[in-house]
């Protein structure tokens, strides 16, 4: 892992107080899937360092959006430090990445530091941008029907639609073929 400092935000990004969110809601536990070609849904979510970050905001920019169960377990570990990386070579493509878990804030600063991460984390302990985008929902876990957060990445256009979705994705190895399926290798 290339230790580094913390992202910096993308130019053309707001730094909005803390206080200034909205969560996209939806009306049942599970939303529909998103597809190539749909509008990627706004997102307004903090980072872990306290910073509200919104998808309109990435407007005319590449983005890459993963959704992840839970900061500092394995799999988790191993998808961010890929992405991590990865983060050069993606963004000499134009990509921001961001990860989204349900982790509070605090528990996404302290994956940051113990990992050395330089992608940026969001929080969404309310699961709302998940359920938005698809990626909170029923899922199999060691043959039992579960309702969790689905290991999901989009590819979003800077238009701000939805390139490529990509759900139930293995942890390990995840953004290697993501490259290749994206022409960067």
């Amino acid at each position: 892992m290339v230790q580094q400092s913390a992202p910096a935000k993308p130019s053309g990004l707001s730094r909005k107080p803390s206080g200034y969110l909205r969560h996209v809601t939806t009306d049942s536990p599970t939303a529909s899937r998103l597809s190539p070609g749909d509008r990627a849904p706004d997102l307004r979510l903090i980072d872990d360092q306290g910073v509200a970050w919104h998808l309109a905001d990435l407007a005319g920019q590449k983005a890459i959006v993963y959704f992840y169960p839970a900061a500092m377990t394995p799999g988790c570990t191993k998808q961010a430090c890929d992405f991590s990386d990865s983060l050069e070579a993606l963004q000499a493509h134009g990509f921001t990445v961001i990860g989204i878990s349900p982790d509070k804030p605090e528990k996404l600063a302290k994956f940051r530091e113990r990992d050395n991460l330089t992608i940026t984390l969001l929080s969404d302990p309310d699961k709302e941008v998940m359920k938005a985008w698809g990626a909170y929902g029923e899922k199999m876990m060691y043959g039992k029907k579960v309702t969790g957060v689905i290991r999901s990445t989009f590819v979003v256009d800077e238009e701000g639609k939805i390139e490529h979705a990509f759900y139930n994705v293995k942890a390990t190895g995840h953004v290697a073929k993501l490259r290749r399926d994206l022409g960067l290798e």
